[in-house]
């Protein structure tokens, strides 16, 4: 009872185990955690700047439906995203991530430079928020393949002892691409007066976007296909399999993993709620609810991102030699007990006790943001991974998207600043059941898939383990029988005429 090499039917030997060339796992990394960061970079330049954006193209409501109006403007392009995700992720198990990801990339530029040439309401009237919100819907259908197609490209890259550090690195670029827009916004704000930057200023940052996009375009187009994947189409041509139709791809992600979709779907909830209340939201809120300067909710909130960018890599790293699971765990018992101690903190009008309580959010995101990258990959085949991914991530994320709205709704309809905080409660609650639900993903092969090493040397060892893996099942499965033979003799021996 040897492992099976699913393309041929023999027994798992050396030679099957592919070796992750290092150069081009650096390649396709860093093309994909840029390309994350550019979705990011467009997120931290429209939150820093929703107090701007709000007032230029709804300028005849109050500043607190102004701030509403202009978050709404973000949320609601969430809602095409699943669209987005169905048809970049069939297209990319077809016949390519890399490819993919390259006309995602286009649109996402493109939409995200458009932002920054739309006249203001004063010039065109209402037209203005109209193109506003056509070009985010632009935009949110591109990302709707972005992170789901740059997730799967590096879980297929990355050796199985090493998935979780890799991983990380792909927020790491999405941390990244938000301080950097951020930083851009804060640079302009010192630099330019106001009614330069009311004027024209706040266009620079969107305009930025373009050439980024060309860098993120180029870098994946020189990118070779994952190994996994490689051997997918090889496997597939072979066999003379047709391509995977939308309807069947569905079908089978709904019927055949209806548990690992409730997982993946937690995870990504609590993930990105946590996520966007932290850095989409918190800057409005420090500015609008708490009375603070525009730049110093930006520079606590920059601060805080710098130090998430230290952690990111050491829990993705730790979580390859301990496990996912405990971080989930972590992350969300940390949400759950210390959200409001954080609020506490944070409306206290101090400013250290302000950055402290942040801080404290932050660390526990940190632990969703290491690893969601090595877990969600790693439930799918790869017939279906892409596909799988993106049309869950981009269902559930939308709840992620509708937070910055819902969670300024709510403080300003209630009055009560800690609104946030009992939603974050309420996220890592969902994190418990989730977290104790799923299966470790730690140091195992993609679902399907063949084990993939480093180096030589790790390939052999990877074997030796699966292979004292089946011992053990063997061992199992024996000790059944016996089990079963035992039994079996205690009924005869009660009931002779059973013999």
């Amino acid at each position: 009872m040897a492992k099976v090499n699913k393309t041929n039917n023999k027994p798992l030997d050396i030679t099957d185990i592919p070796i992750i060339d290092d150069n081009q796992l650096k390649k396709a990394t860093w093309a994909s955690a840029f390309s994350n960061a550019i979705e990011w970079y467009d997120f931290g330049v429209y939150s820093f700047l929703a107090y701007i954006i709000g007032q230029i193209f709804f300028p005849h409501v109050s500043p607190s439906v102004q701030i509403i109006a202009a978050l709404s403007t973000f949320s609601i392009p969430f809602f095409i995203r699943p669209l987005g995700g169905i048809i970049f992720g069939l297209i990319g198990d077809n016949i390519g991530r890399q490819k993919v990801l390259s006309i995602s990339l286009v649109i996402m530029s493109l939409s995200t430079f458009g932002i920054g040439l739309i006249p203001t309401y004063e010039t065109i009237g209402v037209t203005s928020p109209v193109l506003l919100l056509i070009v985010k819907l632009a935009q949110g259908f591109s990302i709707g393949g972005e992170y789901s197609g740059s997730a799967t490209v590096v879980a297929e890259y990355s050796p199985d002892r090493k998935r979780g550090f890799i991983g990380g690195w792909l927020d790491f670029g999405s941390m990244v691409g938000f301080i950097l827009g951020a930083g851009i916004v804060v640079f302009l704000s010192m630099l330019l007066s106001q009614s330069s930057l009311y004027s024209w200023g706040w266009r620079i940052p969107f305009l930025i976007a373009l050439p980024l996009g060309i860098i993120s375009f180029i870098l994946h187009h020189i990118s070779e296909e994952p190994p996994t994947f490689q051997q997918h189409l090889e496997a597939r041509q072979s066999a003379d399999i047709a391509e995977t139709s939308s309807t069947t791809a569905l079908k089978q992600i709904i019927s055949q993993y209806w548990r690992h979709i409730l997982i993946c779907a937690g995870l990504i909830i609590v993930t990105n709620v946590s996520f966007y209340l932290l850095l989409t939201y918190m800057p409005s809120y420090l500015a609008h609810n708490l009375n603070y300067d525009t730049e110093h909710g930006l520079l606590i909130i920059i601060a805080i991102m710098v130090g998430m960018l230290i952690i990111q890599p050491i829990i993705g790293l730790l979580s390859d030699k301990i496990g996912r699971k405990p971080f989930i765990l972590i992350g969300s018992i940390g949400l759950l007990l210390l959200s409001y101690p954080a609020f506490v903190l944070i409306n206290s009008q101090h400013i250290p006790l302000v950055f402290l309580g942040v801080f404290v959010l932050a660390l526990f995101i940190n632990c969703f943001t290491g690893i969601i990258t090595s877990i969600l990959p790693a439930m799918f085949p790869t017939n279906i991974r892409y596909s799988a991914i993106a049309s869950i991530f981009n269902i559930a994320i939308i709840v992620a998207g509708l937070t910055p709205t819902l969670v300024a709704w709510l403080v300003e309809s209630t009055g009560n600043l800690f609104m946030p905080a009992y939603y974050l409660m309420m996220i890592g609650f969902i994190g418990v059941i989730t977290g104790l639900a799923m299966h470790e993903t730690a140091k195992k092969p993609l679902h399907g898939t063949t084990p993939t090493a480093a180096d030589r040397y790790e390939a052999k060892a990877l074997l030796s383990e699966h292979f004292d893996s089946i011992e053990d099942e063997v061992e199992d499965i024996d000790q059944q029988i016996e089990k079963l033979q035992n039994k079996r003799q205690e009924l005869v021996d009660q009931h002779p005429k059973l013999d």
